[in-house]
C-alpha cells in the first residue's frame, strides 16, 4: 500500500503546523470513512430493493431536493414508465410503490452528496488555517478528486440500465463498488498514519501476509460486484457444494471462454467462493504470523485477534445469505461485512508497514 506522502504532491502546508492538527484531521476523515460505510450499505439496499434506476436524471445540485408536490410526484413518474425496467418489469406499478423505490436511490444520492460536503469544506477549513500536516495535502486532494469520478462513474452505471436492458452494466457496477472500497480505504490509511506514524515492526513475513490479505479482500469484493451484478447469488444455493458438485459442470459454458468469469452465473459465483476459501487459508497464516512477530506493539496483535474473527463472521453471512436465497437484511449486513473486514486488514498492514 503506497503512503499518502510518497503520492502526496502539489499542494502542502508550510512545515510550522501544530502536532495536536494530526488528531482533528484524522477524525475529520474517520468521519468520512462512516460514510463512506453508510453510502455503501445503502447503496446495496438500494441494488437488492430494485431501486437504483428509479431516477432517471443526473441533477447534482437540483436533484438534492426530492419531490415536494403531487405534481412533481407525478413528473418523477411518468420519467420512470418511460425506462426499460417499468415496461419490462414493473409495468402496472403505482405511484405509491414507485415512492417505495424512489427513496432509497434518493437516500443513495443524498449520501453521495454529503460524502463529497463533508469531505471537501472540511479540507478547505484545514487548508485555509494551514493545518494539514506536511506532506498529506497532495494525497486529500486526490481522494476528493476521486470522490467526484465516483459521483460520475455512479450515474454511468445507472445510465446502462436506461437504454434497453431494465440491469445495470456488471462491470460498471463492480466499478463503482471497488473505487468506493478504495476511497473508504485511502482515507482510513492516511487517519491511521496521523494517528500512528510509527514505522518499522519487525516480522515480514507478517507484512507480505498482510497486504497479500489486503489484496485479497479487494479481489473478493470485485467478484462480489459480478455476484451481484448478474444477480448469481440466487442460484446454487447449496453449500459447500454447488447444487452437488464441487466445481459445477456449466463453469465453462460460454464462448469465448473469458466470458465465463463476468456472464456466467456458475462461474462468477465459484469465483466468489474460491476467494473465501483462499482467505481462510490466508488469514489464519497472517493471524498466526503477526502473534509471532517479535517486538510487535499491542495494535498489531488486536488487529489480528479482530481480522481473523471477522472473516469467520464474513463467511458465516455469506454462507447464511446464499442457503436463504439472498434476503435483505443478510445481503446487506454481508456488504457492511465486507467494508469491516477491509478496515480490519488495511488496520493490521498498517501497524505491519
Amino acid at each position: 500500500m503506497t503512503s499518502p506522502s510518497s503520492i502526496a504532491g502539489g499542494f502542502t502546508a508550510p512545515a510550522a503546523v501544530a502536532r495536536g492538527s494530526h488528531g482533528a484531521v484524522a477524525a475529520w476523515l474517520l468521519v468520512c470513512c462512516a460514510l463512506v460505510f453508510a453510502i455503501i450499505v445503502v447503496g446495496g439496499v438500494t441494488r437488492l430493493t430494485h431501486s437504483g434506476l428509479s431516477i432517471t436524471e443526473w441533477q447534482p445540485i437540483v436533484g438534492t431536493l426530492p419531490p415536494l408536490s403531487d405534481a412533481d410526484w407525478q413528473a418523477a413518474f411518468t420519467k420512470y414508465q418511460a425506462t426499460p425496467e417499468y415496461r419490462l418489469v414493473n409495468r402496472g406499478m403505482g405511484l405509491a410503490e414507485f415512492k417505495g423505490i424512489f427513496w432509497w436511490e434518493y437516500a443513495h444520492r443524498l449520501l453521495g452528496r454529503l460524502v463529497g460536503a463533508a469531505f471537501l469544506l472540511p479540507f478547505l477549513w484545514f487548508f485555509a488555517r494551514r493545518a494539514i500536516p506536511p506532506g498529506y495535502g497532495g494525497g486529500l486532494a486526490a481522494i476528493f478528486v476521486l470522490g467526484g469520478l465516483q459521483g460520475a462513474l455512479g450515474w454511468y452505471m445507472v445510465k446502462s440500465g436506461l437504454v434497453d436492458d431494465p440491469r445495470v452494466s456488471q462491470f460498471r457496477l463492480t466499478a463503482h463498488l471497488t473505487l468506493a472500497f478504495l476511497i473508504f480505504g485511502a482515507m482510513l490509511w492516511v487517519a491511521m498514519s496521523l494517528l500512528d506514524p510509527r514505522r518499522g515492526a519487525a516480522g515480514g513475513r507478517a507484512r507480505t501476509l498482510a497486504f497479500t490479505t489486503v489484496a485479497l479482500v479487494v479481489a473478493m469484493v470485485a467478484t462480489g460486484g459480478f455476484v451481484a451484478g448478474i444477480r448469481a447469488g440466487f442460484a446454487y444455493n447449496t453449500f459447500p457444494l454447488m447444487n452437488g458438485h464441487l466445481v459445477p459442470p456449466e463453469i465453462m459454458l460460454l464462448e469465448p471462454w473469458w466470458k465465463n468469469f463476468f456472464y456466467n452465473m456458475a462461474t462468477v459465483q465459484f469465483d466468489h467462493r474460491l476467494l473465501a476459501l483462499v482467505l481462510a487459508f490466508v488469514v489464519p497464516l497472517t493471524w498466526l504470523a503477526a502473534l509471532r512477530t517479535p517486538r510487535a506493539p499491542a495494535r498489531v496483535r488486536t488487529g489480528a485477534h479482530l481480522l481473523v474473527a471477522m472473516l469467520a463472521v464474513q463467511i458465516a453471512l455469506g454462507i447464511a445469505t446464499l442457503l436463504l436465497v439472498v434476503p435483505l437484511p443478510l445481503a446487506a449486513a454481508h456488504q457492511a461485512g465486507a467494508v469491516v473486514l477491509f478496515g480490519l486488514a488495511l488496520n493490521l498492514a498498517h501497524a505491519l508497514r
